[in-house]
């Protein structure tokens, strides 16, 4: 698979609407995803700071009254070019699996199978 990290995808994909961080990252994750993925706090804070150094995301330490201030992480210009990258990347491999899950409709004749 060309695929870096799985993660990467999700990741830039839930921060392409709004900033937020890593916790509200993590949580919206594995909500979207329901049972097909899930991601873990010591998973995702690593990745963070790698794309953070790729300048595919920027972090910014928001204050909050009465706790420690919070990072908050949000796509740059970079991030959205990548997340359109790795988006296309996952149609293709998706439509690759599709096709081979689904057997053409002359072997399925040829094997007795209607549909």
């Amino acid at each position: 698979m060309a695929f870096r990290s799985d993660l990467d995808t999700l990741t830039l994909s839930v921060l392409q609407t709004e900033a937020l961080h890593g916790y509200e990252i993590a949580k919206r994750i594995n909500a979207k995803g329901e049972a097909a993925f899930h991601a873990k706090e010591g998973q995702l804070y690593p990745i963070l700071h790698r794309l953070e150094n790729e300048g595919v995301i920027q972090a910014d330490w928001i204050p909050q009254e009465g706790k420690p201030a919070r990072k908050v992480y949000r796509l740059t210009e970079t991030g959205k070019g990548e997340l359109e990258k790795l988006t296309e990347a996952w149609r293709k491999f998706a439509q690759a699996v599709e096709s081979l899950l689904t057997p053409p409709k002359k072997m399925m004749r040829l094997a007795g199978v209607s549909r």
